[in-house]
């Protein structure tokens, strides 16, 4: 089989290098030909040529996204954290500090558009009522951002994402002040897409001049937090982090494996299911377990593997907020996660098995096997997408 030429930048480990762009002689190789099998290896190839040439013959099949007990435990904290709240209980509180953190992401877009500087005190006070919030119970918060309406202005997302980050920093048992900072860097990395073209912000680059374009946001908003005061000192470098891939093809920098802040592997996570979960045009409108298919999917290339296996027990088979189709032919809301048995949540029926709106709505806890029929319990036969049925959160508990 004849060799392929292949770009040093999308190299992957396994490939056997058979020859370079160049005499061996230039480069420190010492042998003429090996597998690839580590970041060093990579590092000096990006030094020395553009491309090299590999014999897929003598290609090593890699385990990709195995993962270990030991490389949990490089990413779980020891901080427990137990349900202080029901969800009925919290949902009011979560309301409030959704409400203001609502407003505090319309004054930073505001100052930013007319050149001001943002102010860290209220973004701090922003993420800290989120925080709060999930510590005391996550369900409520992540039932309350998928049930609201959602809009295609420059950073709408940031609310949800910094609820998803910090949401999956307390799964991880993060310290308290860490779950914090992910908030912030959920509402604040993309605060760079304000100096874009709007209607670029909120659809996405359409062809190759609009994606270096878009691209640029990254850069603008670490000179936009470089220079603001107050804010956390590391928050700049991570906000450059969440459009990197674990096996260098991302961008602005191709960073790849631990080059990439753990922080920063979070946010590329989150920031990507939430836009393939998004309604269009802002995002692809999948169901949340199409979405997690495709991050799992993308274990060991894209994302951090280990990150990618905690993300997807974090959200769950049938996450809060999802939208999903039971046995009966009923449309139900995920209200809230039953730890023990995953494919068993509690739901709140919102449609009958004629589509029409059921009023008042119909409470269910799957793990104690409710029946549809004697014969026969409720069961969840597939999620939809998350915008299938509209529900005004102040219909709920509130």
């Amino acid at each position: 089989m004849e060799l392929r030429e292949i770009p040093v930048e999308k190299l992957i480990f396994g490939m056997f290098i058979s020859k370079l762009d160049r005499p061996w002689t230039e480069t420190p190789f010492v042998f003429q030909g090996f597998v690839l099998k580590n970041d060093k290896q990579i590092d000096v190839l990006r030094k020395f040529c553009k491309s090299v040439f590999v014999d897929p013959e003598k290609e090593e099949p890699q385990d990709i996204g195995k993962v270990t007990a030991e490389d949990l435990a490089k990413i779980r904290g020891t901080t427990v954290y137990k349900e202080a709240a029901s969800v009925e209980v919290e949902l009011p509180r979560a309301q409030r500090a959704h409400t203001n953190t609502t407003v505090v992401v319309m004054e930073l877009s505001r100052a930013v558009e007319i050149g001001n500087s943002i102010d860290s005190s209220r973004s701090h006070e922003a993420a800290a009522q989120i925080t709060e919030s999930v510590v005391r119970n996550p369900d409520a918060m992540a039932l309350l951002i998928k049930l609201q309406e959602k809009s295609g202005a420059t950073l709408s997302r940031a609310v949800e994402i910094s609820v998803m980050m910090t949401i999956f920093g307390r799964f991880l048992q993060l310290p308290q002040e860490s779950m914090k900072i992910l908030g912030m860097l959920g509402l604040l990395q993309d605060v760079g897409k304000l100096k874009l073209p709007t209607e670029l912000a909120a659809r996405g680059p359409a062809n190759a001049e609009e994606i270096e374009l878009y691209r640029t946001h990254v850069n603008h908003s670490v000179r936009i937090l470089s220079s603001t005061p107050g804010i956390p000192p590391e928050l700049p470098g991570l906000a450059s982090l969440h459009h990197e891939r674990f096996d260098g093809s991302g961008y602005p920098r191709g960073l790849r494996g631990n080059a990439i802040a753990f922080f920063g592997s979070i946010a590329g996570i989150v920031d990507t299911f939430d836009t393939l979960t998004a309604p269009k045009p802002f995002g692809e409108n999948l169901s949340p377990a199409k979405a997690l298919s495709i991050i799992y999917k993308g274990r060991g290339t894209q994302f951090h593997p280990a990150l990618v296996e905690q993300f997807i027990q974090c959200i769950g088979v049938f996450p809060v907020g999802s939208v999903v189709e039971l046995n009966s032919g009923e449309i139900a809301i995920v209200i809230a996660q039953n730890m023990v048995r995953r494919m068993q949540p509690r739901i709140m029926v919102v449609r009958d098995a004629k589509g029409d709106p059921l009023v008042p709505y119909k409470m269910l806890d799957l793990m104690k096997e409710p029946k549809v029929r004697p014969d026969e319990p409720y069961r969840i036969q597939r999620s939809l997408e998350y915008d299938s049925v509209k529900i005004d959160p102040r219909e709920l508990f509130l």
